[in-house]
């Protein structure tokens, strides 16, 4: 699992975060540009056994989601002149995105210096990078974007809240009990289907061309058997019901959310940013 967890992670941090954050206005589209650079510390410390030369390398990359951090920060002052409840959703889904890999740098050299964060296992310290690449700043970004593209839509604007809702329940599950981790699963489930009800019924037909719409619509359909999964996994931890191993989720939950969903999304929005049609 750790192999296949460590390649997740890389395509993470060094394709579809900079991809990303490319989609974002603003300081975050300019950090995108540097962001393979940033990024490339953390990246060797996977492959680096744990101790203090991967500690300092993990480290790098936390101070580089900081930076991230700080621009949610802001653009969470900002709020208050939000436009109306579309535009208040879809930045609440960019304040998430821009966050969240702050918390997956902290697990991250947690994980590397061998400590137990928390208390937490070393395992879950591990898992919790890749699921803050991804159901974290992946899900809420394009959870935005789906509210930019279709504000009118009552499904976009739900899922602009419920995604970023979702995450910060899951986060908070961690240190409750495994019925709160549920009830966060819930919650970004909804968010996630949301996503990818509107894609695949409402934005799929306005693609410039076939492969855009291929990359949206698997990105969609993917969302609903990974998420599927996912509250699978939590209701078997919740109510201590046969569910799969963290392994099997890995290969399947995992990878299928890195690259049905989270690469396919990305690379289907950077062809629809130029677009002007799709932002309306």
């Amino acid at each position: 699992m750790t192999m296949l967890v460590d390649l997740i992670v890389l395509l993470g941090m060094l394709v579809v975060l900079p991809l990303g954050l490319g989609l974002l206005d603003g300081p975050a589209a300019r950090l995108a540009r540097r962001w393979p650079l940033l990024a490339a510390p953390g990246a060797v410390c996977l492959w680096l056994p744990r101790g203090p030369l991967a500690t300092a390398l993990a480290a790098c990359y936390a101070a580089a989601t900081a930076l991230l951090a700080v621009l949610a920060l802001r653009r969470a002052a900002a709020l208050r002149r939000a436009a109306g409840p579309a535009d208040l959703c879809r930045e609440l889904a960019a304040v998430t995105a821009l966050a969240a890999p702050s918390v997956a740098g902290l697990a991250l050299v947690a994980e590397r210096s061998g400590h137990r964060l928390l208390g937490f296992d070393l395992d879950i310290l591990a898992l919790t990078v890749p699921h803050f690449h991804f159901a974290g700043f992946t899900a809420a970004l394009v959870a935005g974007l789906v509210c930019r593209a279709a504000p009118d839509l009552a499904a976009a604007r739900w899922a602009a809240l419920s995604v970023p809702a979702g995450t910060l329940l899951v986060l908070a599950g961690y240190f409750v009990d495994d019925w709160a981790e549920l009830l966060g699963a819930l919650v970004l489930t909804a968010g996630m289907w949301l996503v990818g009800l509107t894609c695949w019924r409402d934005l799929r037909h306005r693609a410039p061309d076939r492969l855009t719409a291929a990359l949206l619509a698997t990105s969609s359909a993917v969302l609903a058997a990974t998420m599927l999964l996912a509250l699978w996994w939590a209701a078997g931890e919740a109510a201590d019901l046969p569910h799969p191993t963290l392994t099997w989720m890995a290969a399947t939950h995992g990878l299928g959310n890195a690259l049905g969903f989270a690469l396919c999304a990305v690379l289907a929005w950077r062809r629809l940013a130029h677009r002007p049609e799709t932002q309306r």
